[in-house]
C-alpha cells in the first residue's frame, strides 16, 4: 500500500478543519447542554469548560468566541501524533476566522528565526529546512508529526516565531538556580513572575518523580532542597521566554493586532499557571488556551480552569513502535559525545558500554555531535547492528550493539 504523501496529508487536515468549524457536527444542538459526568467527553468533539459546568460543543461553538482574542494557545503532548493532527485542523479554522495570524513554536530557540522566515518565505526545501534549524538537535522529535504543520505556515505565507531559548540557559539554571546567570547570558529573558502556588505544587510532584526515576530515592526530594528551587527558577525562565516572544508579536498601538497563536506543550499551558501567567504580568489579557485531551481522561480532571475548551482526541488504534534504545544518558564538550551514564541492563550495558566513554565513530563516520548520535540510534532498524568505536581512558575499542527484532 503507498503511503500518502505528506502535502496530501496536509490538505486533508485543512479540508477536515472547515469542516469541523463549518458543517453540522452529528453532536447537534443536544451537545450544548451540560455534560454529565459520564459524557464529558466524546471522541471528535469539544468541550467548553468557561462556564461553571462543562458542556460538550462543536468548533462553531468555541472557535469564533476565542478568535477575538489576542493569544491562543494550542497544547499538545509532544509524542502524541493526534494531537499535532488537531492542532493544524484547529489552526486552519482560526486562519478563516482572522486570517492575519502569527505561528509561534516551542521547538525552536530564538537562533532559528531567520530559518524560520527564510522557510515561509518559500526559499527552502523540507529537507533543507530541518537540517538547518538542526531539528534532531533542537527538538528531536520525528518531524513527520509537525511538517504539517510548517508546510500549513508556509503554504499561506503566515510568519512562524522560534518562541524557545538554547537548552543550554535552561540546564544552567536548573542547575545553579536563575541568580547565578547572569543578565547577559540570559538571552534577552527578563526575570519571571513568580509562578502561583498550585503550579509550584505540580512542579514539585513532577520533580519528585524525575528525582525517582533517576534512582534519587535515598532521601526524598523536599521544596526546600536547592535543586527544586532551581527547577522552580528554570521552568519559570522557560514560561517567560515563550511568554515574551508571543507578547512581542503583538502590534503595538491602535491598528490591527494579528492573531497569535502558540504550538507549545500542554505542561505549561494548563489552568493557565505557565505561559499564559507569565502574558499577564507582560500585560496581555485576551489570552485563550484550548487543549487536546485523550478520550479516557476522567472526567474529575476535566474542569473549569484547565483551559477554555478542550478536544477529545481518540484513542490511537495501534501505538507507534518505539525506536530502539542504547538505555545511556549523552553529554557534549569539546571533547566530543561522551557517555554520562549507563542504566543497569540496559542495551548500552550488554554491549560493553561504560559510563566516561568517548564515542567517536558510528558506522565508521566520525561524530562529535549528541544529536548525530540520537538520530543514528532512533534510525537503527530493529534486528541490525551498529558499530561504534569508542575511546576509553587511552584505548580505542570496536563495539557492537545488537538491536533485537521487534516482538
Amino acid at each position: 500500500m503507498k503511503a500518502e504523501s505528506p502535502i496530501r496529508t496536509l490538505f486533508a487536515s485543512v479540508l477536515a478543519a472547515l469542516a469541523l468549524y463549518g458543517a453540522t457536527s452529528a453532536i447537534g444542538a443536544e451537545a450544548e447542554t451540560a455534560a454529565s459526568a459520564s459524557s464529558c467527553l466524546r471522541a471528535g468533539a469539544w468541550t467548553w469548560l468557561g462556564d461553571e459546568t462543562p458542556r460538550l460543543t462543536t468548533g462553531q461553538g468555541v472557535l469564533p468566541r476565542v478568535a477575538e482574542r489576542d493569544v491562543i494557545l494550542l497544547g499538545e503532548q509532544h509524542d502524541r501524533a493526534d494531537d499535532h493532527r488537531w492542532q493544524l485542523q484547529t489552526l486552519a479554522a482560526l486562519q478563516a476566522l482572522r486570517p492575519d495570524m502569527v505561528i509561534g513554536f516551542e521547538a525552536f530557540p530564538r537562533r532559528a528565526q531567520p530559518v524560520l522566515d527564510r522557510w515561509v518565505a518559500g526559499e527552502l526545501t523540507g529537507a533543507e529546512f530541518l537540517q538547518k534549524v538542526q531539528w534532531d538537535e533542537v527538538w528531536g522529535l520525528p518531524a513527520e508529526f509537525y511538517q504539517p504543520l510548517f508546510e500549513f505556515a508556509r503554504l499561506n505565507r503566515i510568519p512562524m516565531v522560534a518562541l524557545n531559548v538554547e537548552r543550554k540557559l535552561i540546564r544552567t539554571i536548573a542547575s545553579k538556580g536563575g541568580d547565578a546567570v547572569s543578565d547577559n547570558e540570559r538571552e534577552g529573558v527578563s526575570r519571571p513572575l513568580a509562578p502561583p502556588a498550585a503550579y509550584v505544587d505540580m512542579l514539585f510532584e513532577s520533580h519528585r518523580e524525575h528525582a525517582r526515576m533517576r534512582g534519587r530515592d535515598r532521601a526524598d526530594p523536599t521544596r526546600a532542597d536547592a535543586a527544586f528551587r532551581n527547577f522552580v527558577d528554570a521552568q519559570a525562565t522557560w514560561d517567560r521566554a515563550m511568554a515574551e516572544a508571543l507578547a512581542h508579536r503583538l502590534t503595538p498601538g491602535s491598528g490591527a493586532r494579528p492573531l497569535v497563536v502558540g504550538i507549545i506543550g500542554s505542561g505549561h499551558l494548563r489552568h493557565g499557571y505557565g505561559v499564559a501567567h507569565q502574558l499577564r504580568a507582560l500585560g496581555v489579557t485576551r489570552v485563550a488556551t484550548l487543549l487536546p485531551v485523550a478520550i479516557g481522561t476522567s472526567c474529575d480532571d476535566i474542569r473549569p480552569g484547565l483551559a477554555d475548551a478542550v478536544f477529545a482526541v481518540p484513542a490511537q488504534a495501534a501505538a507507534r513502535p518505539e525506536p530502539p534504545r542504547l538505555g545511556v544518558s549523552l553529554g557534549e564538550s569539546e571533547r566530543g559525545v561522551h557517555v554520562a551514564d549507563v542504566s543497569p541492563g540496559s542495551l548500552a550495558e550488554k554491549s560493553g558500554f561504560r559510563a566516561g566513554d568517548l564515542i567517536v565513530e558510528l558506522a565508521g563516520a566520525p561524530v562529535s555531535k549528541v544529536a548525530t548520535v540520537i538520530a543514528a540510534i532512533r534510525d537503527q532498524p530493529a534486528g541490525t547492528w551498529l558499530p561504534l568505536r569508542i575511546r576509553r581512558d587511552t584505548e580505542f575499542l570496536e563495539l557492537v550493539v545488537r538491536f533485537p527484532a521487534r516482538g
